[in-house]
């Protein structure tokens, strides 16, 4: 029988949240097998404490515990980190170096933030993950080890496998036991237990009393969202500790440590995909759909002539311009509707000319655009042009044409 109280009692895991439970439950079952694991959730939800769970309830828990945020090192020497190096396979390395993954052979590796490795090294840590062997940078001599890999992230991998950013087999291969810590906001009935956990430890750090909520604070700090999770919540308890002279918090006074406390009145405007879009990024989703517009525009002008010479007068072509598309109509119009068409005929009118030209000063303008994403797109993958024709949605030789067109080599 799992004792899931005393796991948490051992590793400071404060709460009683059923999705939680189930997440450390299967922590345990899986820890005696050498299987990979995949760790998600937000950031803040205490994702550090499963690997350590893990190892410890593992036959690896005497051999070595190596943590790796992976985010935090610099991309020109995660490999010699991770794989080890020879002596001056690079400037700087003045002596032979062995890297985590042989250090910890026979233990258990924990590669938090593994969405942001380089895809070269994904290629490398996916060798290591099928056969157990590796080779230092600079060396040509291949050398096995047994490690076990629990990796985290709280980035969608899947959105970056789609963009290019992650390996598909590296994912399918590290998530063969997926783990999902749920958010603080899905744990409402556990943020008054952190909440007086967080005020009791300050208390004694700082050698003062306790501080604790009103019942209208009780009730605003179970509501509020808590985007950074635990680590939100521990910081915001601290500075209360810290700077607040009365122990009984007021709703008053907590609300003026919470970044917009009333936003839970508006669940509607709040999603996860929304919150995680920056502005650039969500400028880019938006070029991505200009672009596809004026290549539908495109391939419309060219059916233009196909269209316009129909046999049937009375079945003649009817083209209507608004403000943002093109639309084709093969339907005859009711009379009083004749005034807002026109037919690309000899009768075309200087008005109706006039719309053309505008029409064509706003495509010229969408090339602009189209240049601009090309260029932001080849930047953001480092001018590989495979990339960032997946990323475009576009073939690749397309692409190539494109580069050419608005002289981007």
């Amino acid at each position: 029988m799992i004792d899931i109280q005393q796991i948490k009692q051992r590793f400071g895991i404060i709460g009683n949240n059923p999705s939680l439970n189930r997440e450390i439950e299967k922590a345990l079952l899986i820890a005696p097998t050498d299987l990979s694991v995949l760790i998600t959730g937000e950031s803040g939800v205490g994702k550090e404490f499963f690997p350590q769970i893990i190892h410890q309830n593992s036959a690896r828990k005497h051999g070595a515990y190596i943590a790796v945020n992976c985010g935090a090192i610099p991309e020109g020497t995660i490999e010699s980190e991770l794989f080890g190096h020879e002596k001056g396979s690079f400037t700087g390395a003045l002596n032979e170096r062995k890297g985590y993954f042989e250090v910890a052979d026979k233990g258990t590796i924990f590669l938090d933030e593994v969405g942001e490795l380089p895809v070269a090294t994904q290629a490398r840590l996916l060798r290591m993950l099928e056969s157990g062997e590796f080779i230092r940078v600079g060396s040509s001599k291949v050398q096995k080890t047994d490690v076990r890999i629990v990796a985290a992230t709280n980035v969608d991998l899947l959105k970056a496998i789609r963009a290019g950013k992650f390996r598909e087999d590296l994912y399918y291969r590290l998530n063969t036991v997926p783990i999902n810590v749920p958010p603080l906001r899905d744990r409402k009935e556990d943020i008054y237990l952190l909440f007086r956990k967080f005020s009791v430890d300050f208390a004694e750090k700082y050698r003062m009393p306790a501080i604790h909520l009103s019942e209208e604070a009780k009730a605003i700090l179970t509501k509020y969202r808590w985007q950074g999770n635990i680590r939100e919540l521990k910081n915001i308890t601290e500075r209360m500790s810290i700077f607040e002279q009365e122990r009984e918090i007021s709703a008053t006074v907590l609300k003026t440590y919470l970044v917009n406390p009333d936003i839970d009145q508006l669940p509607a405007l709040i999603q996860s995909d929304f919150e995680s879009q920056t502005f650039n990024k969500e400028r880019e989703i938006l070029y991505q759909i200009i672009f596809e517009l004026r290549r539908d525009v495109n391939e419309l002008k060219k059916l233009l002539p196909g269209l316009i010479n129909t046999p049937n007068p009375q079945e003649k072509p009817q083209v209507t311009i608004h403000h943002d598309l093109t639309e084709f109509s093969t339907e005859k119009e009711d009379e009083e509707d004749e005034d807002e068409q026109f037919q690309y005929a000899d009768e075309v009118s200087d008005e109706e000319k006039e719309t053309i030209e505008e029409k064509e000063a706003t495509l010229l303008s969408l090339e602009e655009v189209e240049k601009e994403m090309i260029m932001k797109a080849l930047k953001r993958h480092n001018g590989k042009r495979r990339n960032a024709a997946i990323d475009l949605k576009i073939s690749e030789r397309t692409l190539y044409r494109k580069i050419n067109e608005y002289g981007l080599e």
